[in-house]
């Protein structure tokens, strides 16, 4: 049973954004512009991704 995934690209800089939201970023692994990372499609990150939702972009079944 393959899992999903989705790609999540850090496409704003974190700078002048709350430290809750930087915390967040580096948990997801993004540190960069431009960067990009897959996660497994579950609740916890779906849940991070919700926080800095104005700082990424997210592509489905990555």
């Amino acid at each position: 049973m393959a899992q999903d995934k989705i790609k999540i690209t850090l496409k704003k800089s974190s700078s002048g954004s709350n430290p809750k939201q930087r915390a967040v970023l580096h948990g997801l692994g993004l540190r960069r512009i431009n960067q990009t990372v897959v996660k497994a499609d579950n609740a916890c990150i779906r849940g991070m991704v919700f926080k800095v939702k104005h700082l990424i972009e997210v592509e489905e079944g990555a």
